[in-house]
């Protein structure tokens, strides 16, 4: 997501720095973490880049317990007291502990954090502006709904069509859409058995299957 001038990521997947080049993101201020799933932090590493060439640690955000994860499982990183060796480097990052429901500033951006749920685990979806990112959940709880007024563009995961214990079905997803009543909603966090066209062909207006490069300009 790029806002006057800066860059802000949601998750780092693996073969993060594939996509980034693909991308062509030169700079990156700061991560939205929404979970610990290796899927969507196993990336981390390739965030190195962007601290050394910065000469300053990135702010990297998320769930409390998020945060504890990362630092368990990539020591390395965000212990102080773990230095690379003379001529190496090491990512540079500082983490943050949001809180659910409040809005905070975010490399300039208000990020307002939606306490979610995907099986057990606590998961953070994120009202920024006019755009809402929810993924890797089975439901939207009532409570959050009235987070989610006004928002313009809601990006949104649906895993396939039949029913799935800790993700939202394509059903589920299209439910979901149409009671937010977002003017477009992207689907995102899908699998091969849905192929692109053919889930845009049966998706009802204003919802549409995301794909590697969409790029959306939300004013």
């Amino acid at each position: 997501m790029e806002h006057d001038g800066a860059t802000v990521l949601i998750d780092t997947p693996p073969e993060l720095r594939l996509q980034l080049i693909r991308a062509e993101v030169r700079q990156v201020d700061a991560v939205l973490y929404t979970h610990e799933h290796a899927d969507h932090i196993a990336g981390i590493d390739d965030l190195r880049a962007f601290s050394v060439l910065s000469r300053q640690p990135l702010a990297v955000h998320g769930p409390a317990e998020t945060m504890a994860r990362l630092a368990r499982a990539y020591e390395y990183i965000f212990d102080d007291d773990v230095q690379p060796v003379a001529g190496t480097s090491k990512p540079r990052l500082v983490a943050h502990a949001l809180d659910a429901g409040r809005t905070t500033l975010v490399a300039g951006l208000p990020v307002l954090p939606l306490e979610l749920y995907h099986g057990p685990m606590r998961v953070f979806g994120y009202r920024i502006g006019p755009l809402a990112y929810i993924t890797d959940v089975k439901s939207v709880p009532p409570a959050v709904y009235p987070a989610l007024q006004g928002v313009r563009v809601l990006v949104l995961n649906a895993l396939w069509w039949r029913s799935h214990p800790t993700h939202l079905s394509i059903p589920e997803a299209i439910t979901v859409a149409q009671q937010v009543g977002a003017p477009q909603t992207f689907l995102t966090h899908l699998t091969h058995e849905t192929g692109h066209a053919a889930l845009a062909a049966a998706l009802p207006p204003g919802i549409a299957p995301a794909y590697d490069g969409l790029v959306v300009e939300v004013s």
